[in-house]
């Protein structure tokens, strides 16, 4: 029996450890407190991962990121200040190679996962319920079954005794979901390896490429004055309907939208989409008899690593953006002398490996000769890639579960995947990593 086929006939055999662990990661609420104040954050599903490997042959390192420490990166890619990481330690798992001439492969998730309303969902969302086929759960995609997948992947490498002249990494960080600033506390520690894969559900496609995303908020304002009453001018002491204005915005939005459809600065070959400015929320007004007198409006931006400014972030899009904002307030004699303010709450970096790198192709040639078919597509939201590739290390995203399903109520992922997903990251080990057999 071959490497390959010993690896093969562990995993098949350890089908149920993988079910079990998935379901016990689950089974931690590790919502990030910055979505959900109060919530517990990703201590408790960080303690499951180290027991698991309590009694397996790796090394293992756990400490909570100095925030302070952190405020150096101020400005750059992945920081975010007011962070707090008392109790959300970052973990690192490292099973040794012989010191070989092989590359050191590292496996990065993140612990934390957004808030689960139980309402409407047919599964509790933290219980980890589970039938022949499926497991349910927050987290169940996002991206807890990559981490468990690749965890089975690391310890069969471990329990089988199998020799790498590289090291192998599986690195499990806190705060991806608000950002990625765990993953900046582990670059500022020093852990590098020589390519990565995050394993965020890709529906196990290949993904070398994830966009940029930015948070803003855009607050107008308006004067109140009686809904129903005729008004004069603002300039008599007449209302000024802010919610008038908020949608005048949003119309903006709309027609930048249909031509940035068009223009191949904000399309990826990748991607099936182009970038685009979605409007999350609006919130305004008071009563119902009263015009509104404010407007907050929460925007989401895309951009590609081709439109990253000489910092590496989005700051080219904020300045399109801050334009049209100004076009409007050209227009409208009250917004002139009350312009709209922008905040920019968060800027998640994008990355990209090319398509043609040695990496990218070890891992399709392992999914092929898993006997799945191997697609590349780029992943239309931010992962952690991004500062991963600015650290000069190639990275891929690949994990199982469908993307369309994060953050979803009635969250799932197909235990036939995981395994798909397990043996691929064990036999990109092999390869990467240099077998000796």
């Amino acid at each position: 029996m071959d490497v390959e086929q010993r690896i093969d006939a562990y995993l098949w055999a350890h089908r149920q450890v993988l079910v079990d662990l998935l379901r016990d990661m689950i089974r931690c609420p590790s919502v990030n407190p910055d979505l959900q104040p109060g919530a517990l954050g990703e201590k408790g599903f960080q303690m499951v991962l180290q027991e698991w490997f309590s009694d397996c042959a790796v090394t293992i390192q756990s400490w909570d990121p100095d925030a302070d420490h952190l405020q150096r990166y101020q400005g750059q890619p992945g920081f975010h200040p007011h962070k707090d990481f008392r109790g959300r330690p970052l973990v690192v798992i490292r099973r040794p190679g012989n010191g070989g001439q092989g590359h050191d492969l590292m496996f990065m998730g993140h612990a934390d996962v957004v808030p689960a309303p139980e309402d409407n969902w047919s599964h509790p969302p933290f219980a980890g319920e589970y039938d022949s086929h499926r497991i349910f759960g927050r987290g169940a995609v996002d991206m807890k079954s990559g981490l468990a997948a690749a965890s089975l992947a690391v310890r069969a490498l471990a329990d089988l005794d199998i020799e790498l002249d590289g090291d192998v990494l599986l690195a499990s960080v806190p705060d991806e979901e608000a950002g990625g600033m765990g993953t900046l506390a582990l670059l500022d520690a020093g852990i590098r390896a020589d390519a990565a894969i995050i394993p965020e559900p890709t529906d196990l496609r290949i993904a070398p490429l994830c966009r940029g995303i930015l948070w803003g908020k855009i607050t107008i304002e308006g004067k109140s004055g009686h809904i129903e009453m005729p008004q004069p001018s603002w300039e008599e002491g007449g209302a000024v309907d802010a919610l008038n204005r908020a949608y005048t915005l949003y119309t903006i939005f709309q027609h930048t939208n249909q031509m940035w459809a068009s223009d191949p600065r904000k399309r990826h070959p990748l991607l099936r989409e182009p970038n685009q400015i979605k409007v999350a929320a609006v919130r305004g007004g008071t009563y119902a008899t009263s015009y509104a007198d404010h407007v907050e409006m929460i925007i989401n931006v895309q951009y590609l690593p081709a439109e990253r400014d000489e910092h590496l972030r989005g700051g080219h899009v904020q300045h399109e953006v801050e334009h049209l904002v100004a076009e409007l307030t050209q227009s409208d004699s009250w917004l002139q002398r009350h312009p709209p303010r922008i905040e920019w709450l968060v800027d998640a970096d994008c990355g990209e490996t090319p398509q043609d790198h040695p990496f990218v192709n070890s891992v399709h040639t392992a999914l092929v000769s898993t006997g799945h078919g191997s697609i590349m597509e780029g992943i239309h939201s931010h992962t952690d890639m991004g500062l991963l590739t600015n650290a000069g290390i190639p990275t891929v995203n690949f994990g199982p579960g469908s993307p369309y399903m994060a953050h979803q109520i009635n969250e799932s992922v197909a235990i036939d995947d995981m395994l798909v997903a397990a043996r691929t990251m064990a036999r990109v080990a092999l390869d990467w990593g240099r077998y000796r057999g």
